[in-house]
């Protein structure tokens, strides 16, 4: 590529000043450090003035930001990873090293990658109704004095003492089914839930959205669930009476009144309707193809 390539860093990211270091060491990048509300204008200045492939340094949230504003272009996404746990730009293996990213995003090509959106929000990995909601609103309190991970801890113990279930119509492939379930989930791809990958997308596994409802209502039945997902997978567990798991490409969810979502792990409120669809190979990303980043995943077990 001939052309600087535009990079956005947004500067609340923690490792956003060591991108920039790293960015400024050639020529080959062009740096806008913005602030989170101008990484979209940006996005779009960018693609006005022609750029072919624009960097995108920060985490999930930043990423998803930027998919938003390059789903109806042309343009290709490459990652600079620079947040906290980075599950986008791991799932695709793209490396959390910024020399390795960096060589991807100026020699690598790209791929389409699915999405999902609720509502006309895009979501790169996972959205949830109910628990997980509460959970994040706890850590969130909890994280500046504690820290993220434990944090996390003790805001999952929190949720379990205090466990709320609500009642929820969700209508998959034009079939109604109510539940009263203390968590909905949704994931972009199909999901791991075995150590030590839990939460993690199944490697070569199924295309489309994985729509997990919890029906157990008592706290010793979800945790009874939890646990036997992580011993023996969720594929056991949705054949029992607590979970019923499905693969769709879009779903709808009622609910009784509007509610908080948790969309790639950051709150957004939401009418009592939401409708969640997967978009196919929508977000042309740079990333490896998909037999190396097998390697890769191989190389990091028996490391």
């Amino acid at each position: 590529m001939t052309s600087r390539i535009p990079a956005i860093v947004n500067v609340a990211s923690g490792t956003a000043e060591e991108a920039q270091k790293v960015l400024a060491q050639g020529d080959a990048f062009e740096v806008h450090a913005v602030e989170p509300n101008d990484i979209a204008p940006t996005i779009r200045e960018v693609v006005a003035a022609g750029a072919k492939r624009i960097l995108v340094s920060g985490g999930d949230g930043t990423i998803a930001t930027a998919a938003a504003e390059l789903l109806t272009t042309q343009a290709e996404l490459a990652i600079l990873p620079g947040g906290t746990l980075n599950h986008f730009a791991r799932d695709l293996g793209v490396s959390t090293e910024a020399a390795e990213a960096l060589e991807l995003a100026l020699e690598g090509t790209c791929r389409g990658v699915d999405i999902g959106i609720v509502n006309g929000r895009v979501f790169l990995n996972t959205s949830s109704v109910g628990a997980y909601v509460r959970f994040v609103r706890i850590r969130e309190r909890l994280e500046r004095r504690f820290g993220y991970r434990f944090a996390s801890t003790l805001a999952a113990f929190r949720i379990l003492l205090q466990l709320r279930s609500f009642a929820v119509e969700l209508e998959v492939d034009g079939k109604p089914r109510i539940y009263r379930t203390p968590l909905v989930f949704i994931g972009v791809g199909e999901r791991e839930m075995q150590l030590p990958t839990l939460g993690s997308r199944v490697s070569d596994g199924k295309r489309g959205l994985h729509v997990m409802v919890v029906r157990g209502r008592s706290r010793a039945r979800l945790l009874a669930l939890a646990l036997a997902a992580v011993a023996r997978g969720v594929d056991a567990v949705a054949r029992t009476p607590e979970l019923d798991s499905f693969m769709v490409d879009r779903c709808r969810i009622s609910l009784r009144r509007p509610t908080a979502v948790a969309v790639d792990g950051e709150l957004v409120a939401m009418h009592t309707t939401l409708e969640f669809e997967l978009r196919r190979d929508a977000l042309h990303v740079v990333c490896p193809p998909p037999e190396a980043k097998s390697e890769r995943a191989s190389e990091g077990r028996t490391a």
